[in-house]
């Protein structure tokens, strides 16, 4: 006499669910860790955006023989960026900000707005020296 034997194979409700619970475990613990290195990267955008705004304005002013104080508009200054670049385009942020006219031998200011939105992870030292 045969027996028909059946094959138990797979996985039961229980370990299916210890499973996801203990990915949802790590993707609590590493989202906020990506969502903080996103704002931090944003933030070194911003930074390397008004190091290249204050090289520019000073091409600018050697160029045109300008003298300290005088005023560079959005277009004059966004001439001496990379072509096609968002800073070049819009003459904004990365966050929409426009950085607006400057002015010769003045270090170019975070704007108020963007300063706001990404000081918990880049504290006053962090700007320096385009920052408050």
């Amino acid at each position: 006499m045969r027996f028909a034997t059946k094959s138990h194979k797979g996985f039961t409700l229980v370990e299916i669910m210890i499973v996801v619970a203990i990915i949802a475990l790590l993707a609590a613990i590493a989202v906020p860790g990506f969502l903080r290195a996103r704002k931090r990267s944003q933030a070194s955008r911003i930074l390397n955006d008004l190091r290249m705004i204050d090289s520019a304005v000073d091409q600018y002013a050697i160029e045109t023989n300008r003298k300290t104080g005088d005023s560079v508009g959005v277009a004059d200054w966004t001439n001496y960026v990379k072509k096609n670049s968002l800073l070049y385009n819009t003459g904004s942020s990365l966050l929409g900000t426009a950085y607006g006219t400057q002015t010769v031998d003045s270090i170019p200011q975070v704007p108020a707005s963007d300063l706001a939105v990404l000081s918990d992870v880049a504290n006053t030292g962090f700007w320096s020296p385009y920052g408050p």
